[in-house]
C-alpha cells in the first residue's frame, strides 16, 4: 500500500531522532572541545606515569610505555608514598569526623536556642571565612609550638576542625525544617541531642554527604599547613610526600616518570569520593 508524499514526512518525523540545530551543534562541540582540555593533562600524566626516565623526557613520545608495574611499585614503597597516602587518608577521616560534629551542634545551637547576642555570633562565624589558613599560619604555627604539637597528629588536624561554610549550610537547612516536626519533637520530650541524631541528621543526610565531600577533598588537599607543622618525613601527607619525589632525581633530572605515578595514586581517592557522592555533591551546590 502507498503511502501519500504529504504524509511520508510525519512519518519519519515520528520515526528518526530529529537532527541536532546549529546552535546545538555549537553547544555540543563546546562541551567535547571543554571535556579534551579538562582530561588531557589527566590522561597524559597516566601515560607517562607508564614510561621510563628517558622516555618522558621524548617530548613526542606520548604512548604508553613498559614500566607501569615497576613505576608503582617503586613510588609506593621504595619512596614511601603509601605511608604517605595512609597518613594522609587519616588526618582526613578524622577532620571529617570533627568538622561535622562541631558543625551540626553549633548549627542547632543556632538555629533552636536563645541565648544572648545570637545574631552577633553567627556574624563571628562567617566573618572567619575571611581569614583562610595562610593569614593564621603564623600565629597558629606559634600557638602549636607552645603547646607541643608541632609535628604531632593533634596540631596537623585541630586547625581544620572548625569550618564556617559547614556552620552557615547546616544552619540553613536546619531553618527549612518545618515548625510542625520540632514542635511534635518538643511535645513528645525528644531532648536536643536526640532531636539532632534522630531528626535532623535523617532529614540532612543529603546535605552532609555533599559537604563531607566536599571537606574530604579540601582536607586531602592540603599542602602549606602540614609542610609547616609536621617535621619527620615519615609522618607527612600525601601531596608533601609528592613534593618530596619531585625533587628525587639522578642525574639532575626529575623523574617524571616518578611524579607523575604519585600524581595518579593521589588524585584516585578524591575522585571515588567525587563518584560516589556526586548526587549530594550537586544538590549542596544548588541550595547553596
Amino acid at each position: 500500500m502507498s503511502v501519500p508524499p504529504e504524509r511520508l514526512g510525519t512519518r519519519l518525523r515520528g520515526v528518526l531522532p530529529s537532527l541536532p540545530s546549529r546552535d546545538g551543534l555549537v553547544v555540543h562541540g563546546s562541551l567535547w572541545l571543554t571535556l579534551v582540555v579538562i582530561l588531557a593533562p589527566v590522561v597524559l600524566a597516566a601515560i607517562f606515569s607508564t614510561q621510563s626516565t628517558t622516555q618522558v623526557y621524548q617530548i613526542t613520545n606520548i604512548l604508553p610505555g613498559t614500566q607501569l608495574v615497576e613505576n608503582y611499585t617503586t613510588v609506593l614503597f621504595e619512596y614511601n608514598f603509601l605511608q604517605f597516602m595512609t597518613n594522609s587518608l587519616v588526618m582526613t577521616t578524622v577532620v571529617i569526623v570533627g568538622k561535622l560534629s562541631v558543625s551540626l551542634l553549633a548549627a542547632t545551637a543556632l538555629v533552636y536556642y536563645r541565648f544572648p547576642y545570637q545574631n552577633l555570633v553567627f556574624y563571628v562565624i562567617l566573618f572567619t571565612l575571611l581569614m583562610p589558613l595562610p593569614v593564621r599560619i603564623v600565629p597558629l604555627y606559634q600557638l602549636m609550638a607552645e603547646i607541643g604539637w608541632l609535628n604531632t597528629f593533634a596540631g596537623l588536624t585541630s586547625p581544620f576542625i572548625a569550618s564556617a561554610t559547614a556552620v552557615f549550610l547546616f544552619r540553613q537547612r536546619f531553618r527549612s525544617v518545618p515548625a510542625a516536626v520540632v514542635e511534635t519533637a518538643r511535645l513528645d520530650g525528644v531532648g536536643p541531642l536526640r532531636f539532632l541524631v534522630y531528626v535532623l541528621i535523617p532529614m540532612s543526610k543529603g546535605m552532609i554527604a555533599g559537604v563531607s565531600a566536599v571537606m574530604f577533598i579540601a582536607t586531602w588537599n592540603a599542602y602549606l599547613w602540614p609542610l609547616v607543622v609536621i617535621v619527620e618525613r615519615a609522618n607527612q601527607v600525601a601531596q608533601v610526600g609528592l613534593r618530596y619525589i619531585q625533587g628525587v632525581g639522578s642525574e639532575g633530572l626529575i623523574e617524571w616518570n616518578l611524579v607523575m605515578a604519585a600524581g595518579v595514586l593521589v588524585l584516585v581517592p578524591p575522585l571515588l569520593v567525587l563518584l560516589v557522592a556526586r548526587k549530594y555533591l550537586l544538590s549542596t551546590l544548588a541550595s547553596g
